[in-house]
């Protein structure tokens, strides 16, 4: 295992001033802004991350970029004997697996299919949806336009999604109603179709 050089703490982030900052291993901070925080690295660490899960930048947010840099270096934190690696270890597999499929099944050698991933699952719903009206965005009958018992719809054709399972839509905007019963915001993708929504001029 080759030994690396502590650093000084990180005087600044791109998430703001750090107002906490430990040294977890040498050339590897946890940090804590007064909005973010996650792993900051050094160069030295930079360039030893494995390709597979090395970012651009040395960054590594709190929510979910972090589990790369634990899995990366992964023996050396478990070398640490810290009594809550074993639950970090573990969290940090399931949400890279789920939010970093590619890179996660790259550097395992595992085959993530969209049943072990979120993202997939995502990006699986989104492609088959595609050509169809999805929805862009809903109102209740808050607003003034939707009658009662019913969400308002905008949407346009889907033409495809990223990576990370974020939809991608071109062409005219279409504008509907649907009934409130039948929409769901947790769905990977609303389409016009799925929900019956009868069409606005």
């Amino acid at each position: 295992m080759p030994a690396f050089a502590s650093t000084p703490a990180p005087v600044h982030t791109i998430w703001d001033t750090p107002e906490m900052a430990t040294q977890r291993l040498p050339g590897i901070w946890s940090v804590k802004t007064r909005s973010h925080g996650g792993f900051v690295l050094s160069d030295e660490r930079q360039a030893a991350m494995p390709e597979a899960l090395r970012l651009d930048s040395i960054y590594y947010e709190e929510h979910v970029d972090w589990t790369l840099v634990i899995l990366g270096f992964e023996a050396e934190f478990a070398a640490l004997k810290d009594q809550h690696f074993e639950f970090e270890r573990g969290l940090a597999h399931q949400t890279a697996r789920h939010w970093r499929p590619e890179r996660y099944g790259s550097f395992t050698g595992q085959v993530i299919t969209p049943s072990d991933s979120y993202v997939l699952k995502k990006v699986a719903s989104i492609e088959a949806a595609i050509g169809e009206i999805g929805v862009r965005s809903a109102s209740g009958d808050w607003a003034d336009w939707v009658p009662p018992g019913k969400v308002g719809v905008y949407g346009q054709r889907i033409i495809g999604c990223d990576h990370l399972g974020f939809t991608q839509y071109d062409g005219p905007d279409f504008k509907g109603l649907c009934d409130a019963a039948r929409y769901d915001s947790g769905q990977p993708v609303n389409t016009f179709a799925a929900l019956g929504v009868e069409l606005l001029s």
